[in-house]
């Protein structure tokens, strides 16, 4: 038997307008977009931003259905139209934010499992990793350097 220990690396920022001119725009087209979620079940709206290597924006919002789990989260919603729409671009960033009363205003949204899944299958497929941008309801934000971060034994990755 051996220990072995798993490190996850972020930066934190007391909020999202400290992050330079390209990540704050990434951040206000995820608030943007989260307006478009329809989220009657839940009344938790969440936005997504993707970042794309050609400077193109692509944004997603949640889509519930009564027929749970037909619905899509975010994330999936954008990376999937990226997947299909463009498929020779790269990812640089994903920006995800939410509003709604699931989560008290100080903690941060983490996607979930199957998101996490996708962003860093995105990675695999692109062969290189992507910032991802959590930002919580009362502005602390937290980046990561990699998808990969948020899923360190997903499937598909070597321990």
């Amino acid at each position: 038997m051996m220990d072995q220990k798993i490190t996850i690396n972020y930066q934190r920022f007391q909020h999202w307008k400290e992050l330079g001119e390209s990540e704050v725009k990434l951040v206000e087209k995820a608030y943007e977009i989260c307006g478009t979620a329809y989220a009657p079940y839940s009344k938790f709206h969440v936005g997504a931003a993707v970042l794309l290597s050609n400077g193109e924006i692509v944004t997603g919002s949640n889509q519930e259905n009564i027929a749970y789990p037909s619905g899509l989260c975010a994330e999936r919603v954008a990376l999937f139209y990226v997947g299909a729409n463009y498929p020779d671009e790269t990812v640089t960033t994903i920006c995800v934010v939410a509003k709604g009363d699931l989560l008290p205003l100080d903690k941060i949204l983490s996607p979930c499992g199957g998101c996490r899944q996708v962003m860093l299958e995105t990675e695999m497929r692109q062969k290189t990793p992507y910032k991802v941008i959590l930002v919580s309801q009362n502005g602390v934000t937290l980046i990561f350097n990699s998808a990969e971060e948020l899923l360190p034994l997903a499937f598909g990755v070597e321990a």
